[in-house]
């Protein structure tokens, strides 16, 4: 005799599968959910809390689409702090056109300074090495090159006439954890 298998009258338990699209729509709308949570003030209070404050340049000294370099956190960290001719993500002052960046390419440390930023376009560089070029009205994201990354963007308070830096936003090139310069 063969045996057979027994016959039940029971369904099988459907499986519940998320489809690639729902689960990428959802994935996305968690990231965004944790990407929005600390937004504001308690974000700006993560990127500064450990960082001196220093001034470093005045709203009266500034001239649209001239840089200006400066230091910070520390002596060794060259930056560019700039007046846009227009509205810039992390701006300070008045039209919130205020920046400052980091000048070394996140790519591979290439050295750009103040002679390479470019007023027509508010963008930084390009880079010596392979080019990338970085627009400052958004958060020195990359507009061409080899970078995948932004350039760190320094954060600004202004007070009174004064251009006080408070916190960096992003990691310098060459460092595991930027040095605060307290």
């Amino acid at each position: 005799m063969t045996a057979h298998p027994q016959q039940t009258s029971e369904k099988p338990t459907p499986v519940t599968c998320v489809s690639r699209r729902n689960f990428l729509i959802l994935g996305g709308s968690a990231i965004t959910v944790l990407a929005t949570y600390g937004s504001g003030a308690e974000a700006q209070q993560l990127v500064t809390s450990s960082y001196a404050r220093k001034t470093v340049g005045k709203v009266s000294a500034l001239k649209m689409g001239q840089a200006i370099a400066f230091k910070y956190p520390t002596k060794d960290i060259e930056n560019v702090l700039v007046m846009l001719s227009e509205e810039a993500g992390g701006g300070a002052g008045e039209k919130r056109n205020i920046v400052a960046f980091n000048t070394v390419c996140p790519h591979m440390g290439g050295q750009m300074d103040a002679s390479t930023f470019k007023s027509k376009h508010n963008v930084l560089g390009p880079c010596p090495l392979h080019l990338s070029t970085f627009d400052l009205t958004k958060h020195g994201m990359v507009v061409s090159g080899h970078s995948a990354a932004s350039l760190p963007q320094i954060v600004l308070e202004i007070d009174g006439d004064d251009i006080v830096a408070t916190g960096v936003m992003g990691l310098f090139y060459g460092y595991n954890r930027n040095p605060t310069g307290a």
